[in-house]
């Protein structure tokens, strides 16, 4: 498996840095979505929660729309570290 350490999340493909490489083709379990979201800029207190509720809803989220997990997974991170990004930046 992928190391969680990325910084970027593009349509199935973590990429940092210091690591490149397609995500797990299993759902990630909630440590490993934790750490991801921790890299990713989320408060490492809030991480377990939410990671809880992201997986919960990207499951949600493949079964209406008939995408896979890590797809949908993939657009909800991309959306957070979009979110994450607009409140550094002020908005």
């Amino acid at each position: 498996m992928t190391s969680v350490s990325a910084r970027r999340l593009r349509f199935g493909t973590i990429e940092s840095a210091a690591v490149t490489g397609p995500l797990p083709q299993t759902m990630m379990n909630s440590s490993e979505l934790a750490s991801l979201l921790v890299a990713m800029g989320c408060p490492p207190d809030k991480s377990p929660e939410m990671a809880r509720q992201l997986d919960k809803r990207a499951q949600q989220l493949g079964g209406r729309t008939g995408k896979p997990y890590q797809e949908a997974l993939g657009h909800l991170l991309e959306l957070m570290k979009q979110g994450w990004a607009a409140k550094g930046k002020g908005f």
